[in-house]
């Protein structure tokens, strides 16, 4: 039985290149196993797609700041090695792929005592903290960006390119317009906030409506838990997560409003959608989404402002200039886009379980 396991958490983009090579490995003939925790977004996720065998394990924050928490968590981050270590000597997968996150580095451990080969994916510009862990029990790490390879070792770091969903680029404008009650009269924005939302994000674009809603339509994926249930406009409609419909509600979509997790970017690269980045500031994170959101800029596809920068006004002018520009980065995403890296990465793993 060829038989794989996966892995990855804490944030939807830790999750979406495993839910790309799902299908493709299912229809391969591979039996498919996932660890995560025991109640994260991953679970919620991956619990809906079928021939998946879903483990949780315990887990622990990975922080990069002094916190009393750091103690306790340490104690969950070992059982959790303890218990991905009996899972996979009882599953004994081929091969094991991680995409990262805090959920990920027991099971890479894991697998490394249990003497499988792990293959990882970084998707940031730079490796993020778990990955820097996992780095030196895995074969290979797959990368979105070339320079990513800088960062890695010379023998193990090989360039895959971006992984996006085939179902995303089948989305229906018109589907979407029926999901989010919206008409064809005027244009959509699209506002994604991560898969946690942004609460500064998520009040700077309420407080626009009554300007915004004048030219445009707007659905608002708000993250869970900030729903304002009392806000209803005409031409708004907020959610706080989209899953099955989100490939039609993105093609819908005439400019989009984003943090700066290289997935989500990705993802709007494909389907040539111009893109107002709003990355996490290096008070609450290592910098990666900065770095991802200024090679975008720096390749015409994407404007940015920076999380400190972010008013009323900034917000509303970057708008309509994107906007009004639309043509001009759409062209500029035609030229960065490259294709056909999930097949890559499914053929580096196939080959390399054998």
């Amino acid at each position: 039985m060829k038989r794989i396991l996966l892995t990855g958490g804490g944030s939807a983009g830790h999750i979406t290149v495993n839910l790309a090579l799902i299908p493709m490995l299912s229809e391969s003939g591979w039996e498919i196993i996932y660890i995560g925790s025991i109640d994260g977004i991953e679970k919620e996720l991956i619990s809906k797609v079928k021939k998946v065998k879903y483990y949780g394990i315990a887990t622990g924050k990975l922080r990069r700041y002094l916190d009393w928490q750091n103690f306790t968590d340490l104690f969950r981050v070992l059982k959790g090695i303890l218990e991905a270590y009996q899972i996979i000597r009882q599953e004994k997968p081929k091969i094991t792929f991680s995409k990262g996150g805090f959920v990920s580095v027991p099971v890479v451990l894991g697998s490394r005592l249990n003497g499988v080969l792990v293959i990882t994916h970084e998707s940031d510009l730079t490796p993020g903290l778990a990955n820097r862990i996992n780095i030196y029990s895995s074969q290979k790490i797959c990368t979105t960006f070339r320079e990513t390879l800088n960062h890695l070792p010379q023998e193990k770091g090989k360039f895959i390119g971006a992984i996006v969903r085939p179902e995303l680029k089948q989305g229906k404008p018109e589907k979407g317009r029926i999901f989010a009650q919206l008409n064809s009269m005027k244009p959509v924005i699209l506002v994604v906030g991560g898969s946690l939302g942004s609460a500064y994000i998520n009040e700077i674009l309420r407080s626009l409506l009554d300007v915004l809603l004048e030219k445009f339509q707007i659905i608002h994926i708000c993250g869970k838990g900030n729903l304002k249930s009392n806000l209803k406009r005409k031409g708004y409609k907020q959610f706080e997560y989209v899953d099955s419909e989100l490939p039609d509600v993105m093609s819908l979509a005439d400019i989009v409003i984003s943090r700066a997790g290289s997935n989500f970017i990705f993802e709007f690269l494909a389907l040539k959608k111009p893109m107002i980045l709003i990355p996490l500031s290096s008070k609450s994170s290592r910098g990666d989404q900065i770095d991802n959101a200024m090679v975008f800029r720096n390749r015409g596809c994407a404007e940015v402002i920076l999380e400190e920068n972010l008013t009323k006004d900034s917000l509303l002018g970057t708008i309509h200039n994107v906007f009004n520009n639309k043509e001009k980065y759409i062209s500029n995403m035609d030229k960065s886009y490259e294709d056909c890296s999930l097949e890559r990465l499914f053929n580096l793993i196939v080959s390399s379980a054998k």
